[in-house]
């Protein structure tokens, strides 16, 4: 087989899924929210879970703010200000519950929210 029939076989796969960035983004907010609440659930005194999942989500988060305030962004001006308050939102909220002044829970209620939205309108499938 010579590199034309490959690249025409590799390319012409059946079944293989094409992935939106909806749902791109779904999957991500999901593992995430999912480390979140399996942190949650994990002993007291095993704080590393925690702190590796918090620190998944605010990166996404701060990818997110990132992406958000770039001029090019094409989201509605009010929903792009809305996910930029919630980015802010989890940098602080995040603090507080590595300082063990909050927990979690909002963290995780915050996601899945926006994985509603992402679903909605054919959005992660």
């Amino acid at each position: 087989m010579n590199a034309l029939d490959m690249a025409r076989t590799a390319y012409a796969t059946p079944g293989t899924p094409v992935r939106t960035g909806r749902s791109t983004e779904y999957d991500l907010f999901a593992r995430i929210t999912r480390k979140l609440r399996e942190a949650r659930a994990a002993s007291a005194s095993d704080i590393g879970p925690m702190v590796h999942a918090l620190h998944d989500n605010l990166r996404l988060w701060t990818t997110l703010a990132v992406d958000l305030a770039d001029d090019a962004n094409e989201l509605p001006n009010e929903l792009r200000a809305s996910l930029f308050y919630l980015a802010e939102f989890t940098r602080v909220h995040t603090s507080r519950v590595l300082a063990k002044e909050a927990a979690a829970d909002i963290l995780i209620e915050v996601n899945t929210s926006v994985m509603r939205g992402l679903a909605s309108e054919g959005g992660a499938a």
